[in-house]
């Protein structure tokens, strides 16, 4: 279910990610991909959960805390240019049992 989950959460943004035009993230959501992890570590704690490939060779990933509760969905070009999709708070991790066939209402 996690996984499914996650994976889910990735298409969606992925197409997201494919929808944003460079010029538009560059100006404001946009850095080098060490710079934005740097920030992310030092500034939040957090560390990569998940990641995904993007159909344009991208890569989106979920970056979060367990000990402050941020996260951060990061989505990064082949040319190494890291742009914000979105953050928030009160992130956790879920440790459930997958569900059976015909089973998830």
């Amino acid at each position: 279910m996690e996984k499914t989950m996650h994976t889910a959460l990735l298409a969606s943004l992925t197409s997201t990610a494919l929808l944003c035009t460079a010029p538009a993230l560059a100006q404001d959501n946009c850095a080098a991909r060490d710079q934005v992890l740097d920030r992310l570590a030092q500034t939040y704690g957090e560390t990569r959960q998940s990641i995904g490939l993007a159909p344009n060779n991208g890569v989106v990933e979920v970056f979060a805390s367990e000990a402050t509760g941020t996260w951060t969905i990061l989505f990064t070009r082949p040319d190494g240019l890291s742009c914000l999709i979105a953050s928030g708070q009160a992130y956790e991790t879920l440790a459930t049992a997958p569900v059976a066939k015909g089973d998830d209402v």
